[in-house]
C-alpha cells in the first residue's frame, strides 16, 4: 500500500533537487508530482508533474461505494418484502444502480473542491512555495525523506500522512 508525503521547497530548483533526491531513494518518477500557485504551475512545472487541481477522482471512488452500499441495503431490503417481488439478480441490478448514481453525483461534488493537499497547504501555495508529493512504501519514504532533506537546502516535510489515492 503506498503513502502519501508532502515537501514544502522555496523555488522550482530547489524542487527539481527534491525529485532528484527521491528517486536516488528508489521513488519511481511517476510516483512524484508537483503542486504550486497557478501562476508558477503554468509557467515552470510540466503538464506531467501537476497534481489534480480538484478532489474528482477520490470523490467518485467514495461515491461508488457508499452508492453500492445504499443500493445493496435497498435491492435486500426489497427482496424481503414480498409483495414487491425484487429476485436476488434484482438486488445485484439496485447495488450497480446505487454505485452509478452515488459515483456520478460525488464526481460532480468533488469536482468543484479542491484536492486534499491544496485544501491544506493553501498559505505554503499562496506564498509562492512549491510543494513536492511522493507516493510510495514506508521504507522508501523514509529513505527518500531523509534524502530530500540533506540534499535540498530550503526543503521542508509538511504534516501529511495518508494513503495514495490510486497508487
Amino acid at each position: 500500500m503506498k503513502t502519501r508525503h508532502v515537501f514544502s521547497t522555496p523555488d522550482l530548483a530547489t524542487a527539481q533537487a527534491a525529485m532528484d533526491a527521491a528517486r536516488e531513494a528508489g521513488v519511481h518518477d511517476n510516483d512524484i508530482l508537483l503542486i504550486a500557485r497557478a501562476d508558477i504551475e503554468l509557467e515552470s512545472i510540466p503538464n506531467d508533474r501537476r497534481e489534480a487541481d480538484t478532489d474528482l477522482m477520490p470523490a467518485a471512488v467514495r461515491g461508488a461505494g457508499y452508492g453500492g452500499a445504499a443500493g445493496l441495503l435497498a435491492g435486500l431490503l426489497a427482496v424481503v418484502i414480498a409483495p414487491i417481488g425484487l429476485t436476488i439478480a434484482g438486488a445485484a441490478a439496485a447495488t450497480v444502480a446505487g454505485a452509478m448514481v452515488g459515483c456520478w453525483a460525488s464526481a460532480l461534488v468533488g469536482s468543484s473542491l479542491p484536492d486534499p493537499i491544496r485544501r491544506k497547504f493553501d498559505a505554503h501555495i499562496q506564498a509562492g512555495r512549491i510543494l513536492v508529493v511522493i507516493d510510495g512504501d514506508r521504507e522508501v519514504l523514509t529513505q527518500a525523506e531523509a534524502r530530500m532533506l540533506a540534499n535540498t537546502v530550503g526543503a521542508e516535510v509538511l504534516p501529511f500522512d495518508s494513503l495514495a489515492a490510486f497508487a
